[in-house]
């Protein structure tokens, strides 16, 4: 924020002596009030044409501007029209001649509001100088005082217009005392509309206002400063004070020092929140204290990466040409947001996109939770029955789509589920009887009839202006919903799960803190951004604290390979089978990996020896371990950066901040000890708002504690730390013997000739289960399934041993790269002829 003074009642001074005291006592800028007055017309005042040169070369030498020109003329007065018009034009002349940004106009202190503002005053001078100060490109501010005091009567004013040219001037004096608005009401109707504030400070005395200095009064300036923030307002806060109006205290030499000390003690406020941390390196910054949580929404996030980092690059892609500054993302985002306003978006409507990792999809993110919309996310592996089901049970709005992916064609699919496109008239309201809800469809990258393409989309930007996105911004609150992801599908039909603000700010900020995250981070991004795994682990995480992330449409090994090779990355994350194919590729060897340092391998189980290559092969040797699940936002415990290998390797790691986990009994819910297998369950802030229209699944899922069940099995080791050891659904019952898949499947990863290995339980006449291994053998290496059970029997328990052993080439998995274990288990059923025993009935 920028420091002024207005000219108003300062007569005994002249306008040099004016400048060189503004320079003296700190300020930025001076406000002109009245062109007419004495000050400003005299020989060496700043209206006399002959010396505007040298008042400009005046204001230069002392480092400061013309913040503002004040009209005195009263535009509710319907007696005076010509003249008020009159006198705003030329103003705007001068202003245009001195570089001045804005014009103030005002009403009277008695004015009203009219009973129509078609033929009011307001509208007819408004209507007649809009286009001149338009063409000079000066934007005319209206104070808010007399009818504008209520700023929600100025509110509906702008939003008639609804341009560039009219925006506020907040005088935070009139609002609170004529109407007692708090600034937290006087924000959220004007929001980014405020141009330029005016500052005051009185005090009610035995039921008289009296005015007084900065500070001493008791109107509530903090509160005001705060306000101002919440929309990154960087204008001038501009003392208006009379000097009559304190006459024993009116002389500028007080006046004026102590404004700039008193609303300098605020900006150092602001200055010492804003304190700026280093990482353990010390190579690089980040704005919050490790380990606590913090209350801003996505929109104010991003509002502070570009106050604090406005150069570093939030996105640089590897193969696509798009990098952007955070400064110049944002810009992006506000563009795109007004586009989505153009288009009907509101507050709590879904934006789904269904999109791989092309930078249409982080800015469509950023835009739609900017102004208060959901943004769906949906899987790239979904075909026409999902996809319905998905747009169907989110009511989606608004569609943003590419093309399709290797074997699946979006447009095909959104043409069948919506055969009204065919007649439909791009950009105007869809209405599609098996979409109901669906009003746009967006294509990037490629040409639909009755969709609006990416560009035509944003070209409807300029429609609305910016003001409306940050007055938007401003009415988000944290709790509000900011993404649903339907979960993976893998233990059933999937659930649109409603994910806060602040559930998701907050788990990416504590997951980026354990990661030592910072401005000298380099984040390749090669997981789905329509999973928790790229949105919250690598895109939250990383912008929380200001590094550069390198997405990648979609994985392939050679590319990240080369990606790591070329861009110097410093972190990425994956599934186990995305580490292991590029530990396995031709060009592992040929990769640099000498600024590699950390990232997480998580998704499902992971290998032992796998993390082990990841650590000493790929450089990672901060590498990390998230477990939780999307409904917990993901993460619940993680690893740290200087946690012990063994650690790192053998649990999840411990709770996350503010996150409580414990293990209970499944069958009675009592809380187990450590060593002991039980169910996990969380409570805390990231635990979800709960599944989108489902009330009895989210009771069904969160007891009335609060406690998330995960459905995992899981034991705390006595220093704390967790570890997996399976599903419920996945505990083999084998003749009553409880048997973990996870136990086994760890022995078998040590076989020397063994790759990869998943176990699950297969339905038996017998015995109801039996165990069957699902192993993947190394490139060129041979194994017999006795071989393979002997190696189990010799160090393991009979009843341990798998009954069915089967070498496969690949898991089945999702789009994520989540392995579908129930998939396999439909599969072995129909390979072993186990139907009979499947169907058997059980109590």
């Amino acid at each position: 924020m920028k420091l002024s003074f207005s000219t108003k009642g300062w007569h005994e001074y002249t306008w040099p002596e004016l400048c060189v005291m503004a320079a003296e006592y700190g300020f930025d800028g001076i406000e002109l009030h009245n062109i007419r007055d004495g000050i400003l017309t005299a020989p060496d005042g700043p209206v006399n044409p002959e010396r505007r040169n040298a008042n400009l070369q005046l204001l230069r030498q002392n480092g400061i501007s013309i913040s503002c020109i004040n009209t005195i003329c009263d535009i509710s007065d319907d007696s005076i029209i010509d003249a008020s018009i009159a006198e705003i034009k030329a103003t705007v002349d001068l202003a245009a001649d001195l570089n001045v940004p804005y014009v103030r106009l005002h009403t009277s202190e008695n004015s009203v509001k009219p009973e129509a503002w078609e033929n009011s005053s307001v509208m007819q001078i408004i209507n007649s100088v809009l286009p001149h100060a338009r063409e000079n490109n000066i934007i005319l501010i209206i104070e808010t005082f007399g009818m504008f005091a209520d700023t929600a009567v100025l509110r509906e004013v702008l939003d008639y217009y609804a341009c560039d040219t009219l925006a506020a001037l907040w005088d935070v004096q009139h609002p609170y005392r004529r109407f007692g608005e708090e600034p937290d009401a006087t924000i959220k109707n004007l929001g980014a509309y405020v141009k330029h504030v005016h500052i005051k400070d009185s005090i009610i005395t035995d039921g008289k206002m009296e005015y007084c200095l900065i500070g001493e009064g008791d109107l509530p300036l903090s509160v005001m400063m705060n306000a101002l923030r919440s929309v990154n307002y960087e204008g001038f806060v501009s003392l208006e004070i009379d000097p009559v109006w304190v006459e024993e205290l009116g002389a500028a030499e007080i006046v004026f020092p102590h404004f700039v000390n008193s609303i300098e003690r605020f900006i150092r406020a602001q200055r010492s929140q804003h304190h700026l941390y280093h990482n353990k390196r010390g190579t690089g910054k980040y704005v919050w204290k490790k380990e606590i949580l913090i209350e801003m929404t996505f929109s104010q996030l991003l509002d502070r990466m570009v106050e604090e980092f406005p150069d570093q690059y939030a996105f640089k892609y590897f193969t696509l040409d798009y990098t952007r500054t955070y400064s110049q993302f944002r810009d992006d985002v506000d563009t795109c947001a007004r586009a989505l306003i153009a288009m009907g978006v509101k507050p709590g409507d879904k934006v789904s996109v269904w999109a791989s990792n092309v930078p249409q999809w982080f800015i469509t993110f950023w835009a739609t939770t900017k102004i208060g919309a959901i943004l769906v996310t949906v899987n790239t592996s979904y075909k026409i029955h999902e996809a319905e089901y998905l747009f169907r049970q989110s009511d989606t709005h608004t569609l943003v789509l590419t093309e399709g992916s290797k074997d699946c064609n979006y447009g095909d699919i959104v043409q069948e589920l919506c055969p009204e496109l065919k007649n439909h008239t791009a950009g105007e309201p869809l209405s599609a009887k098996r979409l109901p809800f669906l009003r746009n469809v967006i294509t990037v990258g490629f040409e639909m009839p009755g969709c609006l393409t990416w560009d035509q989309a944003i070209a409807r930007h300029s429609e609305i202006p910016v003001e409306e996105v940050r007055r938007r911004a401003a009415n988000v609150s944290i709790h509000d919903v900011a993404n649903m992801q339907y979960t993976s599908g893998t233990t059933g039909f999937p659930k649109g799960v409603m994910l806060t603000h602040y559930n998701i700010v907050n788990n990416g900020k504590c997951i980026g803190d354990r990661m030592d995250l910072s401005t000298a981070d380099r984040m390749m991004i090669h997981v789905p951004m329509f999973h928790c795994f790229g949105m919250v682990l690598a895109m939250t995480a990383s912008m929380t604290h200001g590094a550069t992330l390198l997405p990648l449409p979609y994985f392939n090994p050679k590319t990240s390979l080369a990606c790591i090779n070329q861009e110097r990355i410093t972190a990425f994350h994956g599934v186990p089978t995305m580490f292991i194919a590029m530990l396995g590729h031709e060009d592992f060897d040929k990769t640099d990996f000498s600024y590699m340092r950390t990232g997480i391998m998580a998704g499902s189980p992971c290998p032992i020896t796998a993390m082990k290559d990841v650590v000493n092969k790929m450089n990672m040797k901060e590498i990390t371990i998230v477990y939780g699940q999307t409904e917990a936002s993901p993460g619940c415990t993680m690893s740290s950066t200087d946690d012990p290998l063994e650690v790192r390797v053998a649990t999840v790691g411990r709770p996350l901040p503010e996150i409580e986990c414990k293990i209970v009994d499944p069958e009675t819910g009592e809380d187990l000890p450590d060593n002991v297998n039980g169910e996990f369950v969380a409570r805390g802030y990231n635990i979800m708002k709960g599944y989108y229209k489902m009330p009895r699944e989210t009771a069904a899922a969160i007891d009335a504690d609060g406690w998330l069940h995960t459905g995992d099995l899981a034991c705390r080791t006595p220093e704390g730390n967790f570890r997996i050891t399976g599903r419920l659904k996945d505990m083999i019952i084998r003749g009553g013997e409880n048997i973990y898949p996870k136990e086994i499947e760890e022995f078998i990863y040590t076989h020397p000739k063994v790759s990869d290995v998943q176990v699950i339980g297969v339905p038996d006449k017998q015995y109801g289960e039996e165990i069957m291994a699902c192993i993947i053998l190394k490139p060129d290496e041979e194994m017999t399934v006795e071989e393979m059970k002997k190696y189990v029997l010799d160090h393991m328990a009979r009843h341990k041993v798998p009954k069915y052993i089967d070498f496969v080439d690949f898991f089945p998995t999702n789009a994520a790269g989540k392995i579908l274990k129930y998939k396999m288990r439909e599969q072995a059923v129909e390979k072993l002829n186990l139907q009979a025993a499947r169907d058997i009935e059980t109590a």
